[in-house]
């Protein structure tokens, strides 16, 4: 798998429970909320704005996507300042590593660059360094509609949190009105 047939595999609303262990705090930040992916390719306006903004040649890039959160619950249109947007620059002999540019990353809110790599059964692994910590992230797909990923983040003084999320894929208006519309004509047949 390449970092963009992830993209590709993952785009789309899911939602997402996590659970969340720090080890420095009782702060809880475990809950529920959707997350948005939405996939473009290299000649999309916000990859070539990373691409500038971080010095990286655009022809590297292979594309993109844009990864928001909202509230479970929210109905409004997401907010634009929860979501990160990735470029991934594949590695020219392995185009199951490279390394993704993040125009703000999750830990700290600075443009930051990670490393991937997938292991021969899929496991995505993305190691990221901030200024003052490193996150790992691992995340993989059970079914095509259920994916799970955890992380942890290590300050200097060893492993501040480790989070857990289970996500599953939510059916999509069109879906939904192909099932309702399939049903209706099951049932008028009867």
């Amino acid at each position: 798998m390449t970092m963009m047939d992830f993209f590709r595999k993952s785009e789309g609303i899911w939602f997402s429970e996590r659970t969340v262990h720090h080890f420095d705090s009782m702060a809880d930040e475990s809950g529920k909320s959707n997350l948005i992916i939405q996939v473009f390719d290299r000649d999309d306006s916000r990859v070539k704005e990373i691409c500038a903004e971080q010095k990286v040649d655009l022809a590297r890039a292979a594309g993109g996507a844009s990864f928001g959160w909202q509230d479970n619950l929210d109905l409004s249109e997401p907010n634009p300042n929860y979501a990160a947007i990735l470029v991934d620059i594949p590695n020219p002999e392995n185009s199951r590593t490279g390394f993704f540019l993040r125009n703000r990353g999750y830990v700290e809110g600075i443009p930051v660059v990670g490393r991937y790599h997938f292991a021969s059964d899929g496991i995505l692994t993305i190691d990221t360094e901030y200024e003052r910590n490193q996150g790992q992230e691992r995340c993989w797909f059970i079914t095509d509609d259920f994916r799970v990923r955890v992380s942890s983040v290590r300050m200097m003084n060893g492993v501040n949190l480790m989070a857990y999320c289970s996500e599953r894929r939510c059916v999509g208006r069109s879906d939904l009105e192909e099932m309702i519309a399939f049903n209706r004509t099951r049932t008028e047949a009867n």
